[in-house]
């Protein structure tokens, strides 16, 4: 499956439109996760446990709208869009969404 940010892919024809797809996913972080990273904040510094949380948020939304669009036939999502929130109460879970547009590209 070809995941990209453009409109097109190019060196290759999009023949189909399948329709917009998405994926999402909705991580919570425990609390000591949240306690080693507000330190980490008070005292500088990169928060590794939030990068890797993000990371496997963004891998999860991907996956899903790869998945998505497999099953309507595609070969390919253009236009894929990235956004990011934080929700729930005291801003304790992370969402990562990802929409595009399911083609088939010869």
């Amino acid at each position: 499956m070809i995941l990209t940010t453009t409109p097109s892919v190019e060196g290759k024809k999009i023949t189909s439109y399948f329709g917009l797809v998405a994926g999402e996913a909705i991580l919570g972080a425990n609390l000591f996760k949240d306690l080693f990273a507000g330190i980490r904040d008070l005292v500088g510094g990169r928060s590794a446990t939030y990068e890797r949380e993000l990371q496997r948020a963004r891998d999860i939304a991907l996956k899903e709208l790869s998945e998505r669009a497999q099953e309507l036939g595609a070969n390919a999502v253009v236009g894929v869009d990235l956004d990011y929130e934080v929700l729930g109460q005291g801003n304790g879970m992370l969402m990562v969404s990802a929409s595009g547009t399911a083609v088939f590209v010869e």
